[in-house]
């Protein structure tokens, strides 16, 4: 989003991945599967009782018998990284070893062969790494996956092979072991405790509520690249009389299980006031689960992105633009119930998912709708709507909720082709106790957090700062990871900030990375390369999840988010290379990419990605399908060389591989405001292969003021911008191909 002075004021209303090589379609057994989801979808709230297996083996010490050549090592089998191996000498018998840190309960050892496998082979287990026992032998092994139970405790872990499959010696691509616990030294972390000094809870009989609401906005109104991170937390019960103004890294929160259970007779606020009534740079914020009773009939969430409305009730009208109906520039509202009308007014794009509106104003470039009653009926091109009766799949952001006087977090279960809020009637899903979570709060390091993950706990982080150098890794199915107050991750010395594991039901919300001033290959890695199984039952979910470079310090990353686990759900993002802020300029916060998306059945619900240096996202994977995106080009771009992308004016905004034959977008924009050198030419905003099966919906392309125009909106399809000179009126193609 822009700088002050920008024409965004004057707008007029109204080393990176290579592409993997084609793999195989999935078979899935569909009344399996159906029958499935039926059953996740009986659930009410319980209390979960056992942790799903952890695995141990990965960065972890490793010895082997040998090793073929110098590009082959023991450590390739267990990085993570599907596309690196181990290879041994060609004769038998070889042997690979790994060290877990500590005598642990193991439970399973999935084994990932090369083309050159194990015919014979046993899974041994040793508490002192002299003395082995057969957890599992064979003399069949086939080659590909092999996966086998094991029980018993151990600390050291040896695959050992007595005859080869080939000419050639053993060869894996991976080596997991999975157990129960991390194996880690040292004393236990405890889950739970108090949620530091930046969580205000309040409840009816607090005194001063209003007096403590109005000192953090006075401090955080304008504190746009500041540090501090505030969350307010509301008690069941009624509140009275209250007007929440909320800035920058505040997030105010309802602690029932849902928004009636605590009522706000007031308003939650965002207007413009600190920014002469511009609301293009209202960003990281939200408002979840509460029910408001606004004082004039009407609330104002004068927002744009980053911002996000979830599970809320207004009960009156919503209106999204600031006072005086300055710009706005878009955001985020989810699993909400507005009785009233949505005055959309100068909001130049907006996406909305599984909500019950009564009315929608206005339209100007964007307005996206899934699964929404009341939505208006896709117009688009005039007015520009773009709605979807239902939203193919879906799971809500695990929330912090108060039963009787214990906190616990809610994790709502998966929905299928939903429509309107998740929480009429009983919510369905999971509640895990906060005893259950490490507790992070200032003065954690990256190793204490690995070693409650590796114990098995789920991470609530306090709101704060977090300087990590140590990657984050989430290995465990079904961790919860949930951001209080925007609580921020900054990875130092170039290292990646967060990866998870190839597991089912990953749940990330609620935070913000923000690029180290080193070079990070990546921030968030979902998944290793190659990832493969299949999460269509339980998928991994990222909500709220925000990445930055540059803008408070001269962060850099390579990529930005790289999605390789197949299923994964991305639900509202932003991913900004930043415009405005220090650190700011074409080679000061390189980042060449901004996601990434190399699994299959990925779909992304509300995707907002901004100013790379060449592709903003990228798509390799099938099936993939995106909801709304929003985009804007780096404006910093110094020339036309600067992005000449070999015969091609400019790096597509969207751009699907060619290998891709199936793929699916609604309700998408680019934008390109080059203020360094307004006579930069973009070929298209979009790239994509012409195949009968790769279909969108409602694409636009703008040129803001006249700085830079697109030829055409996608390949060489629609109308150039050039005609519209500096009026900033879109380009639109309905339907591609």
């Amino acid at each position: 989003m822009p700088a002050p002075g920008s024409t965004y004021a004057n707008r007029p209303l109204g080393p990176a991945y290579p592409p993997p090589s084609p793999t195989a379609a999935r078979s899935v057994a569909a009344a399996v599967v159906t029958a499935l989801v039926a059953t996740l979808l009986l659930f009410v709230p319980t209390t979960a009782v056992h942790a799903a297996p952890v695995l141990l083996s990965q960065g972890k010490p490793v010895t082997a018998s040998s090793q073929e050549h110098y590009g082959t090592p023991a450590t390739s089998a267990v990085d993570g990284n599907g596309t690196t191996r181990w290879s041994s000498a060609a004769s038998d018998p070889q042997w690979i070893r790994v060290d877990l840190g500590a005598v642990t309960q193991v439970s399973q050892v999935v084994l990932d062969w090369e083309a050159a496998y194990g015919k014979g082979y046993r899974v041994e287990l040793s508490t002192n790494g002299s003395d082995w026992t057969t957890a599992f032998q064979t003399t069949t092994g086939d080659g590909g996956t092999d996966t086998v139970n094991v029980s018993g405790e151990a600390r050291y872990v040896r695959v050992y092979g007595t005859a080869r499959g080939t000419g050639y010696g053993y060869s894996l691509w991976e080596f997991k072991v999975y157990g129960e616990t991390g194996g880690g030294t040292g004393p236990q972390l405890p889950g739970g405790g108090d949620l530091g000094p930046n969580v205000t809870v309040f409840d009816p009989s607090t005194p001063g509520i209003q007096a403590k609401l109005d000192q953090v906005f006075q401090q955080q109104e304008s504190a746009q690249f500041g540090l501090g991170r505030h969350q307010f937390l509301f008690k069941p019960g009624t509140y009275n009389n209250l007007n929440a103004q909320i800035g920058f890294y505040t997030s105010i929160s309802g602690l029932g299980l849902k928004p009636g259970d605590t009522t706000i007779n007031g308003d939650v606020t965002v207007d413009a006031g600190w920014f002469n009534g511009n609301a293009t740079q209202n960003f990281w914020r939200s408002a979840e689960n509460l029910a408001l009773n606004p004082v004039s009939g009407t609330n104002r969430w004068a927002v744009s992105q980053a911002a996000s409305f979830r599970r809320m009730h207004v009960k009156g009208g919503l209106n999204l633009a600031p006072n005086g109906y300055g710009w706005a520039s878009g955001g985020y509202i989810a699993d909400s119930k507005i009785d009233g009308q949505v005055g959309n007014y100068s909001q130049q794009q907006w996406y909305t998912r599984e909500s019950t509106i009564g009315g929608w104003s206005n339209s100007v470039w964007n307005q996206t709708f899934s699964g929404v009653e009341g939505a208006p009926a896709t117009s688009f091109p005039e007015p520009r709507y773009t709605t979807l009766q239902n939203t193919p799949i879906s799971r809500e952001k695990p929330f912090l909720y108060l039963d009787g006087s214990t906190y616990k977090v809610f994790v709502p279960e998966k929905r299928t082709n939903a429509r309107g809020v998740s929480w009429n009637g009983t919510p369905q899903g999971t509640s895990i106790g906060l005893d259950k979570f490490y507790v992070v709060k200032a003065g954690a390091t990256a190793a204490t957090v690995n070693q409650a993950l590796a114990q098995g706990l789920h991470l609530l982080f306090t709101p704060g700062v977090y300087r990590f150098d140590q990657t984050i890794n989430v290995n465990r199915a079904n961790t919860v990871v949930l951001g209080l107050g925007l609580a921020t991750i900054i990875p130092e010395n170039g290292v990646t900030a967060m990866k998870v594991a190839d597991v089912d039901g990953v749940r990330l919300a609620g935070f913000l990375i923000d690029a180290g001033t080193v070079n990070s290959p990546t921030l968030l890695e979902l998944g290793p390369q190659n990832s493969s199984a299949d999460h269509a039952a339980n998928p991994t979910t990222v909500q709220d999840v925000y990445i930055r470079i540059g803008g408070a310090h001269a962060g850099k990353a390579t990529t930005s988010m790289a999605v390789h686990s197949d299923d994964v759900i991305i639900d509202h993002t932003w991913v900004w290379r930043a415009d405005h802020g220090d650190g700011v300029g074409w080679e000061t916060n390189r980042a060449d990419y901004g996601v990434r998306v190399y699994g299959d059945d990925v779909l992304a619900t509300g995707l907002f990605v901004e100013h790379f240096n060449k592709y903003d996202v990228e798509w390799f994977g099938e099936r993939g399908r995106t909801i709304f995106y929003q985009n804007e080009k780096a404006y910093d771009a110094p020339n036309q060389a600067a992005i000449q992308n070999g015969d091609t004016k400019g790096y597509a905004a969207y751009r699907v591989d060619d290998s891709v034959n199936v793929h699916e977008g609604w309700g998408m924009g680019s934008y390109c405001n080059y203020n360094v050198d307004p006579s930069i030419r973009q070929d298209h905003g979009f790239k994509a292969p012409v195949k009968p099966n790769v279909k969108f919906h409602s694409l636009l392309v703008v040129s803001l003021g006249g700085m830079g125009h697109y030829n055409h909106v996608i390949n060489n399809t629609g109308a150039s911008t050039v005609p519209a000179g500096t009026s900033t009126v879109p380009s639109t193609v309905t339907s591609f191909p």
